[in-house]
């Protein structure tokens, strides 16, 4: 027999319906005490007021490997364990294993927010917190992720069950967390612990712009350091793409790429083993750079910001180029593109403005929105490693 909720109706642990339910109800078999799972101490505040106010002594279980980069993941977990230490609450930390959570969601980088990316995260996260809740000999679990306007009930409650499913002998509660003026509370909480409030939902494919320029390409850099053992497999994918894609071209401006760029060096050997020419810029000054033709490995010499440039012959007839791959450190989804900040492509794109321009990059790398200033130029498709996308 399902257990029943303290207004006499059964709940039923498998299908969990409490998502779409207009009132707060507890289930009766709960006891005094349920595992907590806390995504961050904004949305546990209110949560675990109601919970204390109602005789359940939650314990907060903070797993939360989704979030980066570790900086991010650091203040949030010192927030939520300095919250549940106010209160007296016992306060458990999971794991931190971002690796192993982009594995668990290898392939849905390019997922929109609420997609199967989402799905997958929060199925992860609570498979592990009701292992938890059946290690610490507690039936049931819940999560403060159903108190978030930007996620999906929905999905959350899905979650929910395939988690118990996984783990026999727990249930999920799943409750929709915003009713019972607990939004309004949060807030209010919110202010009164002075809680850091994050901007965005934790991973590194969530991340909600707008931000500074500057905070964008320090965010860059350090998701470049925990991706890095993903570049080879990424790099291949946007070399395949690009093969496709210019197989028309016959002129063709590439970049030669530094470590923590997408290495498009297979693609330019082979681009120019079917007879295709092949331009590599080179810095000629503080503000300007030209371009020389490649045509093999012995043409390169170290340059400006020690990127390899050719010695080639200079190549000036603009006109017969049919494509240009561009680096960069972000890109969004209207094609607005973050460089390193000295300009040199957006000064000799402005002045070459027929060019078809691509985009390269990897998928972490694609944002919701890159900050942009009159003079930067915008690419027609970028090109992420996981598909495609034109911006015309």
């Amino acid at each position: 027999m399902p257990p029943k909720t303290r207004s006499g109706r059964h709940e039923d642990c498998e299908v969990g319906l409490n998502m779409k339910k207009p009132a707060i109800e507890i289930p009766e078999g709960l006891g005094g005490s349920l595992l907590l799972h806390a995504c961050c101490a904004p949305c546990s505040s209110a949560i675990v007021e109601w919970l204390v106010q109602h005789d359940i002594r939650p314990i907060i279980f903070y797993y939360n490997p989704n979030i980066f980069p570790r900086e991010e993941y650091e203040i949030r977990k010192t927030e939520s364990k300095r919250h549940a230490e106010s209160l007296g609450i016992r306060w458990i930390d999971g794991d931190y294993d971002h690796e192993r959570w982009l594995m668990g969601v290898c392939g849905l980088e390019d997922e929109p927010e609420r997609g199967q990316r989402c799905r997958q995260c929060f199925t992860l996260r609570l498979t592990e917190t009701a292992k938890k809740a059946k290690e610490l000999g507690l039936a049931y679990f819940a999560t403060t992720l159903a108190s978030s306007r930007w996620k999906s009930l929905e999905q959350i409650e899905q979650a929910g069950q395939r988690a118990e499913q996984s783990v026999p002998g727990t249930c999920f509660w799943a409750q929709n967390w915003r009713k019972g003026g607990l939004q309004d509370r949060r807030n209010q909480l919110l202010k009164t612990y002075n809680f850091y409030n994050q901007q965005y939902c934790g991973c590194e494919f969530s991340v909600r712009q707008p931000l500074t320029k500057e905070a964008l390409r320090s965010y860059v850099r350090e998701a470049k350091k925990h991706h890095s053992a993903q570049f080879p497999r990424w790099s291949e994918a946007v070399g395949q793409q690009l093969g496709q894609r210019l197989a028309d071209s016959k002129v063709v401006m590439a970049y030669w790429p530094l470590p923590d760029e997408v290495d498009i060096r297979p693609l330019i050997n082979r681009l120019v083993a079917k007879g295709k020419t092949v331009l590599l810029p080179k810095v000629t000054g503080d503000t300007t750079m030209e371009l020389r033709r490649y045509t093999s490995v012995d043409d390169l010499r170290e340059g400006a910001f020690r990127i390899m440039e050719p010695i080639g012959s200079s190549f000036t007839d603009y006109d017969r180029i049919d494509t240009v791959l561009v680096p960069g450190m972000a890109f969004d989804a209207a094609g607005h593109r973050l460089g390193r900040g000295r300009g040199y492509y957006d000064r000799f794109l402005s002045a070459h403005p027929g060019l078809h321009k691509i985009g390269v990059c990897f998928p972490f790398q694609r944002v919701d929105q890159v900050p942009t200033d009159p003079h930067d130029i915008r690419m027609d498709e970028v090109v992420v490693g996981m598909h495609e996308q034109s911006l015309a």
